[in-house]
């Protein structure tokens, strides 16, 4: 996974945590646009999560945070 990435997901998981608290759930979709202005990255984001990691489509953030943090 690209460092900008990891980063991003990190940023964004710790967002989610600090305004709704650690029970939180988000999908891969969070870390982008309501636009698919970047489809590669998209599908690096969706590979990593379904096909790699087989997540659910919603995952407590923490959880999501714990993941990329570990790579």
């Amino acid at each position: 996974m690209r460092e900008s990435l990891k980063q991003k997901i990190i940023a964004v998981c710790e967002q989610k945590i600090l305004s709704k608290g650690g029970n939180v759930g988000l999908s891969f979709y969070a870390f982008f646009a309501n636009k698919n202005d970047d489809p590669e990255l998209l599908m690096e984001a969706a590979t990593w999560w379904i096909q790699e990691h087989q997540l659910d489509h919603f995952e407590k953030a923490v959880k999501v945070k714990g993941l990329v943090e570990s790579l």
